[in-house]
């Protein structure tokens, strides 16, 4: 320390000392100022004061540092570098004002030592750079621990001087600062000076330009005079923003005590009133003295208290500087009023925070008209979205004002796509670009623009239908305003569109299939007859009836009958050409018309028609096959009017039903007879179960081998009322067209098994099957019931079934007549040798007995055929171990041919013909003897 001060006092001028003391001080007290003010500001206005005191500091010190130097060994200094002079200027500026930014935008501890290094470090670079900028002519040697000291002099105090100059207030702070900084320039400066060592050596001129000491002298003065009219600028500023803040608060003080309208009031930073304007007392109704010093929390409504919404209010216009809201509000009386509230953070002329400016406006009536307009509005907008009609209001000048949700739906624009404010041509331009729009044929795009863009005065309120395709219909209505403008309505009829449509298409059409129904073939035949007549061609009215269908319903299931109707009504419609129709009349009845005038053309028609039939319907592992029968009549050979060609097509139809071979069938006039023959016997028939006229017969069958008697075959017969006795091959094929042969055959077993329940137990009953019933889905529980109804033994029971009744779906009829044999009832081949008859139906099921047709009994006196197929059935039946009984056995030579062939057993006229049930013949006897 006494090396500095020696340094001081006898190396340099004491009068140059003493004016570096005082531009350090003056510059460093410029520079606090400046800085306490940026802080109170953001932005490039903060960034020009912090580079001002930067400036005004950096200068300070540069300048500090030269007229010490000017003052140091007069005479020794040759000259100053004005390079490196000009360089340490800049370092000192730069350094300092960045030192400044980091200690405002970093305002704690750490921030602060950053700031500190900052600073000093421009000042340690400005002086040592400044001291290579001098010439001497001696060799300088530094003593480094003097060097060390003045560092720690640069950075160490201005640590705290950035702290104080940043956060302090008052003018001690900003002396204190000050003196700080100006104590840590000039250590640093006479520290290093007293840290150099001079030898005298030659002085070298060969450096380049030196700024003379005189020269440098007036750069100095002129620098101070700048750094003093800097301060004197600051002072002044800062004095005139005094006075307008004073007169501002004067006048503002003025301003808010003569508001009435308003409530304006200052609170403490504790949320209390401080002081109280004549609005405040009007709108509340507390004077001065009583509303200063209440809580904040005086003027809300209990529930907002309990909210803790002032204080909330306050702790947010602290956080963030303003706190805006609206809410109801307590009067002095107890009333209420709905209030805007401003609450705003006030702070000193230092920055400090002091409380908070209040304003309250009384918006009750603003709110109350404001409630009424929100309510007619959401009613609006309520009928508006809830409208089923879109609805589109253009102004007089032709632009969109408003539309609802529902015009957006209908045309199929997005939801949130506003088309406010658009003109009727960019509407239409909006709805053409939509989905529903871009579907449309260019037809009806161009109707679609027209009537949307064509002037009111064109305009009748009668709709406008707008078709847009099997997608949109639309019906437009367009109503003109009073006062200009219109009000246009768009209603979505399209569903109604397709339920007019569904509904005449119902009415033409079959509701299944698809396909024309009677009264739309009707009307079709109608009209081809009267071009038929006019024209000279022919017309074939064909009706197809499907064979056994309702064994597919009953077997299979409705569900499998519809789609097979489906299925056969669709390959129909594929194999139609022009000129002809195919309809379906009901059930599973079906007509079909051809116009043609060449028989060939009429005959193709026919094989396309029964090539329908020919492919299996049904899955893959559940295929069946389904059967037509055909029949037509032809105009005008057949009939000339549409009731009597359909009358005549029907009755060929029933031909071709009946017939085993033939399949299609022309009219004939000798089938009007047949046909109403056959009808009413279908009608007869019906009732003959309850009517009592059918009439069980059996005939006994014996065994070969001992003559004995092993059963009954029962055997239906039909006492008509009027025709006598009916043939069962006359009225059994219309009983399974009918499905009649369910409740017949179903009262024969029951009849038989009734009667056989009184016979010996060694005799059994053989009742013949019809093959609808095999496919009946509960026969098998029917049988069943049956036994257990008449109490028959079911090994008692045979029932007989033909080889063609198998075939028609195999697997289905063996799966039953395995369950059939399960209950312990035999079951019997009938006529093998006739129909179908394979060894595959024999290997399939072990049947309990095969029957010889009679017809090969009858032959077998006169064909050697017959005979032949005799011994095959017999020979066939003993390697299978199965018993063979033959039919039709008549004579003494037939049953001696069956004997000797083995045969087990047989019936016939031999032994007796059909008759009355054995016990009625029993009871007959013994009235007999009695009598």
């Amino acid at each position: 320390m006494f090396d500095v001060l020696l340094c001081i006092h006898d190396q340099h001028d004491r009068w140059f000392v003493l004016l570096a003391a005082a531009i350090c001080v003056v510059s460093t007290l410029c520079a606090v100022q400046l800085l306490r003010h940026a802080r109170h500001l953001s932005g490039s206005a903060a960034r020009h004061w912090i580079v001002g005191a930067g400036s005004a500091i950096g200068f300070g010190v540069w300048a500090t540092h030269f007229v010490a130097m000017l003052g140091y060994g007069p005479g020794l200094v040759v000259g100053y570098h004005v390079p490196a002079t000009v360089i340490s200027l800049l370092i000192a500026v730069v350094m300092t004002s960045l030192s400044f930014a980091v200690s405002l935008a970093l305002p704690h501890r750490k921030g602060f030592a950053l700031a500190g290094l900052l600073a000093g470090s421009g000042v340690i670079a400005m002086h040592y750079i400044g001291m290579s900028a001098i010439e001497f002519p001696a060799d300088i040697r530094w003593r480094l621990g003097f060097v060390a000291v003045s560092l720690a002099f640069a950075v160490l105090p201005a640590c705290p001087a950035l702290a104080l100059s940043v956060n302090g207030r008052s003018i001690a702070s900003a002396l204190a600062a000050a003196g700080l900084l100006a104590f840590s320039i000039v250590s640093l400066h006479f520290t290093g000076m007293a840290a150099m060592q001079l030898t005298p050596a030659p002085l070298d001129l060969h450096g380049g330009t030196l700024l003379s000491p005189d020269s440098m002298a007036a750069a100095i003065s002129a620098g101070s005079l700048a750094l003093l009219a800097i301060s004197i600028a600051v002072l002044s500023i800062a004095r005139r923003a005094r006075l307008v803040l004073h007169a501002t608060e004067r006048d503002m003080s003025i301003l808010v005590k003569g508001i009435s309208d308003c409530a304006i009031y200052m609170l403490d930073r504790d949320g209390q009133v401080v002081n109280w304007n004549a609005g405040a007392q009007r709108l509340k109704g507390y004077t001065s003295d009583e509303a200063v010093g209440m809580p904040l929390a005086a003027f809300y409504t209990p529930e907002d208290q309990a909210d803790d919404l002032p204080r909330r209010a306050v702790a947010h216009a602290a956080k963030t500087g303003k706190f805006s809201g609206e809410g109801w509000r307590v009067r002095r009386d107890g009333t209420r009023f709905w209030a805007h509230v401003t609450i705003e953070k006030v702070a000193n002329e230092l920055g400090e925070h002091i409380g908070f400016a209040k304003i309250t406006r009384d918006m009750t009536r603003f709110k109350e008209d404001e409630d009424r307009v929100r309510e007619m509005t959401g009613h609006l907008d309520a009928a508006l979205a809830n409208m089923h009609q879109g609805l589109c209001l253009f102004d007089m000048d032709g632009r969109l004002r408003i539309a609802n949700p529902r015009f957006n739906a209908i045309w199929g624009i997005a939801p949130d796509t506003s088309l406010s404010g658009m003109k009727a041509e960019a509407v239409a331009g909006a709805v053409l670009a939509a989905p529903a729009g871009r579907s449309a044929s260019r037809g009806r795009r161009d109707d679609l623009h027209r009537h949307f863009t064509r002037p009111v005065a064109d305009m009748a309120a009668a709709s406008v239908t707008l078709d847009l395709g099997e997608t949109l219909v639309v019906s437009m209505t367009s109503r003109a305003m009073p006062g200009g403008g219109r009000v246009v309505t768009f209603d979505d009829i399209t569903e109604r569109r397709r339920s007019e449509a569904k509904i005449a298409h119902m009415a033409m059409h079959d509701n299944l299939t698809g396909l024309p129904n009677r009264n739309s073939f009707a009307h079709w035949i109608d009209a081809e007859l009267e071009e038929a007549r006019h024209f000279g061609h022919q017309l074939a009215v064909v009706m197809i009836d499907l064979d056994r269908f309702k064994e597919i319903n009953d077997t299979r299931g409705h569900s499998a009958g519809d789609a097979a109707l489906q299925h056969l009504a669709q390959r129909m419609v594929d194999v139609l050409d022009d000129g002809e129709i195919v309809a379906r009349l009901g059930g599973d009845e079906f007509a079909a018309a051809k116009r043609f005038r060449d028989r060939n053309e009429l005959d193709v028609f026919l094989q396309r028609v029964e090539g329908c039939f020919s492919t299996p319907f049904g899955s893959d592992d559940n295929a069946f096959h389904l059967g037509g029968s055909i029949g037509l009549a032809v105009f005008p050979e057949d009939g000339a009017r549409r009731e009597q060609l359909l009358n005549n097509a029907d009755l060929a139809m029933y031909r071709a039903k009946g017939s085993v071979t033939e399949r299609i069938a022309f009219y004939e006039p000798e089938m009007d007879e047949t046909a109403r023959a056959r009808r009413q016997i279908a009608n007869d028939l019906r009732h003959a179960v309850d009517r009592g006229e059918l009439t069980v017969l059996y005939q006994p069958q014996h065994e070969l081998a001992t003559g004995r008697l092993s059963g009954y075959e029962a055997l239906l017969r039909w006492n008509h009322p009027t025709r006598g006795l009916v043939s069962p091959v006359e009225f059994i094929p219309i009983a399974e067209e009918t499905g009649e042969i369910f409740r017949i055959g179903e009262w024969v077993m029951r009849e038989a098994c009734r009667e056989a329940r009184s016979w010996p137990d060694h005799l059994k009953v053989a009742v013949n099957l019809s093959p609808i019933q095999l496919l009946q889905n509960d026969f098998v529980a029917i049988v069943q019931n049956i036994l257990i109804e008449t109490g028959l033994s079911p090994r008692r029971l045979e029932l007989e079934i033909t080889e063609t009744a198998i075939i028609a779906d195999k697997l289905r009829a063996l799966h039953f007549l395995r369950q059939i044999k399960t209950l312990g009832v035999s079951i019997a081949i009938d006529d093998f040798g006739t129909g179908y008859s394979s060894l595959d139906t024999l290997h399939s099921f072990p049947f309990d007995k095969i029957k010889i047709d009679k017809s090969f009994v009858l032959r077998s006196q006169q064909s050697v055929e017959a005979c032949a197929i005799i011994k095959a059935v017999l020979a066939l039946g003993h390697s299978l171990n199965v018993p063979v009984l033959a039919e039709g056995v008549e004579t003494i030579e037939q049953l001696d041919l069956l004997r000797a062939q083995g045969c087990d057993e047989a019936q016939g006229f031999y032994f007796g013909r059909p008759g009355l049930s054995p016990s009625r013949l029993a009871a007959e006897a013994d009235f007999m003897q009695l009598s």
